[in-house]
């Protein structure tokens, strides 16, 4: 009863939201309850079409059930290097099919947004909407993500792909403008030392070559 009033609220939410996309809700003859953002079949029954939102990441692939939880409850982890339990979350949110977005905390910066987050030193951390889950525990994080409306098993398309990990502490616009200069100086620089390898003057005997004397 919990989970049908958690889908229903979920269903409010994605009704008063900007239309998007249209995914469709639906009973079959058999009486298996299907999700698509097609059309049902004509033979369909209790047919409800809801919208998803605009914005944000693009859940308009994803089925219905799925998108839903996603935009209601995003699943955020926290991983750092060289961590064997980080890897077990990871495996964990894949197999089920999460879509998740994985932060990665190795910096004075990243760890400061990460206390920022609920953090409290233990890695990984696993959000789910507002709930957190520190360090790694197979039951917890399942009952977080069941609790959530997320589907037991993997209802992933095969073409989706998570984004890629970012680190915790977001990059200001100038901070990462002027780390692309810096990276683009040593090119410039070391094409103009080649420039000026190829004119300086020959060797006089055993001299190496720009050297007179």
């Amino acid at each position: 009863m919990k989970r049908l009033l958690q889908s229903g609220s979920v269903l409010m939410l994605l009704c008063a939201a900007t239309a998007h996309a249209q995914l469709y809700k639906w009973v079959g003859p058999d009486g298996k309850v299907s999700y698509s953002d097609v059309p049902p079949p004509k033979t369909a029954a209790k047919v409800e079409t809801r919208a998803i939102p605009g914005g944000g990441p693009a859940f308009g692939d994803l089925p219905f059930e799925l998108a839903a939880a996603a935009r209601s409850h995003p699943v955020t982890l926290y991983t750092t290097a060289n961590c064997p339990a980080c890897d077990d979350g990871r495996k964990l949110l894949s197999e089920r099919g999460i879509p998740f977005q994985e932060k990665t905390v190795s910096s004075n910066e990243d760890i400061a947004h990460f206390k920022q987050a609920g953090g409290d030193g233990n890695l990984p951390m696993l959000t789910v909407g507002r709930n957190k889950e520190t360090g790694f525990e197979a039951g917890a994080w399942n009952g977080a993500l069941s609790a959530a409306g997320y589907p037991e098993t993997s209802r992933l398309p095969r073409s989706y792909r998570n984004p890629s990990p970012v680190a915790a502490a977001p990059v200001p616009q100038a901070v990462s403008a002027a780390k692309t200069r810096a990276a683009e100086q040593p090119a410039a620089q070391s094409s103009a030392t080649q420039s000026s390898a190829t004119e300086l003057p020959p060797a006089i005997g055993n001299a190496p070559p720009g050297f007179r004397f």
